[in-house]
């Protein structure tokens, strides 16, 4: 039988302390009822003794500490899952919001999940496509992997977001796919978008949304990627479904850490953030991955807006210590119109090539990739180098190199957030483009593939 305790003592901002308690353990789902028979729910965040910290999901707001009565109800918290969860959408506390009944649950799962033995890990190999010609072509996403887009405030993410949501797929397979979308401390704006976007297009037919908007309490955006992971686990592991999980914003789940930490009155670390940042951040973003025998698998997307543009800000710095790789949408490319506007001299995919080549993509693959990004790097220098001294000082390798930036700009980059491109569009795309730079300057490329997609008497730039 379940205790009840009338010995709140003290109430600050999110979080409570409850006294005299017995057997209360780390974690524990608390219920709160309130003088006027009002139920909120909390967690255990720390025990000392006989006295329990509990963190409150709905805010301290008209809590009465004579007369507040705590049950702790010795679970953690849980979702309910279910295949019927696909084509719903729910709030950050797991709770249906799409007016649809309420979801008849297979099992519930503790939503802190259990940590993937790294000797029972598969090692991620499979290429999935995007559709977008900058991340298939040039950092590719390879099943199993976390790759992060860092972007701005005011920046298009949340288009590239639910581009990639409508768009993704795992290529040649007949296996089920799905995508688990979960937004922290969006605007309700930015909700309609998600929700309008995703029905329009028929996407929300292979989704699950979780989402928690800017006024609902900042400790929900704590649970809200827990709940979608634990959907996606259930998913990949139990329904054997290739699953992609997008998570944004991860700068205001990093910003209710913050809240809590300072509520607990703890030791601040980098710019305010608590010194566990790294440990929090990589239990999220590891739970991305394969498991061995099984058909299954997680794919992680987690997007964060950098404060001030600010790569070396602890939220972008420490996700790129977990993660493998970084999409980086850049401001200036976005000021000059284009769609997506990903950077891609600074984004990098650190698994793309174990995605790559024959009987995954194609086999020019890997050498086509190496010469685009080198073949815009000079051409970008180049057109440094021609605001410096003239268009006249460059020599005509330059010049086809500047010309092949402009074209790639426009062309590769500028795709909009429409166009959903396959990977043999955009390798064709990219020899296409190379035509413009002279045949002797592509030296990265092996003569079997020149001689093959580009041939003899096609000899580009003169």
């Amino acid at each position: 039988m379940l205790k009840e305790y009338r010995t709140v003592r003290e109430v600050v901002g999110p979080l409570m302390v409850v006294e005299g308690v017995e057997g209360v353990k780390y974690e524990e789902l608390v219920e709160i009822e309130m003088h006027n028979g009002e139920k909120r729910r909390g967690r255990v965040l720390e025990i000392n003794e006989d006295k329990a910290m509990v963190q409150l999901f709905e805010g301290s707001s008209g809590i009465n500490l004579k007369n507040t009565k705590v049950r702790f109800l010795g679970k953690p918290l849980e979702l309910g899952v279910s295949p019927d969860m696909i084509g719903r959408v729910f709030d950050g506390m797991g709770r249906p919001k799409d007016n649809g009944p309420k979801i008849i649950p297979e099992k519930k799962i503790d939503i802190n999940g259990v940590p993937m033995n790294p000797v029972a890990r598969d090692y991620p190999n499979e290429f999935i496509q995007t559709g977008i010609s900058c991340i298939d072509g040039l950092n590719t996403l390879v099943r199993g992997q976390k790759l992060p887009i860092f972007s701005g405030s005011g920046l298009p993410h949340n288009e590239v977001a639910a581009q990639i949501a409508r768009q993704a797929t795992v290529l040649g397979t007949e296996e089920k796919f799905a995508v688990v979308f979960a937004a922290m401390g969006i605007t309700f704006e930015e909700a309609e978008f998600f929700i309008n976007d995703f029905t329009k297009t028929g996407a929300i037919d292979r989704a699950v949304l979780f989402i928690n908007l800017a006024d609902d309490p900042a400790i929900e955006r704590i649970a809200t990627p827990r709940m979608a992971l634990t959907c996606a686990e259930y998913l990949a592991f139990e329904r054997d479904m290739h699953v992609l999980v997008i998570l944004t914003d991860m700068t205001n789940y990093a910003e209710a850490l913050r809240e809590i930490s300072a509520a607990r009155k703890e030791v601040p670390g980098r710019r305010g953030y608590p010194g566990y940042l790294y440990t929090d951040l990589s239990t999220i973003y590891e739970r991305a991955g394969r498991i061995r025998g099984r058909k299954g698998s997680i794919t992680q997307i987690p997007i964060l807006t950098m404060p001030e543009d600010d790569i070396t800000h602890p939220i972008p710095d420490l996700t790129g210590y977990i993660t493998e790789g970084q999409i980086i949408l850049s401001r200036e490319l976005y000021k000059r119109g284009l769609q997506p506007p990903i950077n891609v001299v600074p984004s990098l995919s650190r698994l793309k090539d174990k995605g790559i080549g024959k009987g995954k993509t194609r086999e020019d693959h890997a050498d086509t990739m190496n010469q685009l990004y080198a073949a815009y790097t000079s051409g970008r220098e180049a057109r440094e180098l021609a605001t410096i001294l003239g268009e006249s000082a460059l020599s005509e390798a330059d010049r086809a190199f500047a010309k092949f930036a402009e074209e790639f700009d426009k062309r590769y980059v500028n795709q909009g957030y429409y166009t959903n491109r396959s990977i043999i569009d955009t390798l064709d795309l990219g020899w296409e483009l190379l035509k413009i730079i002279p045949r002797s300057e592509l030296k990265r490329i092996r003569d079997e593939y020149l001689d093959k997609y580009l041939p003899q008497d096609d000899k580009g730039a003169e």
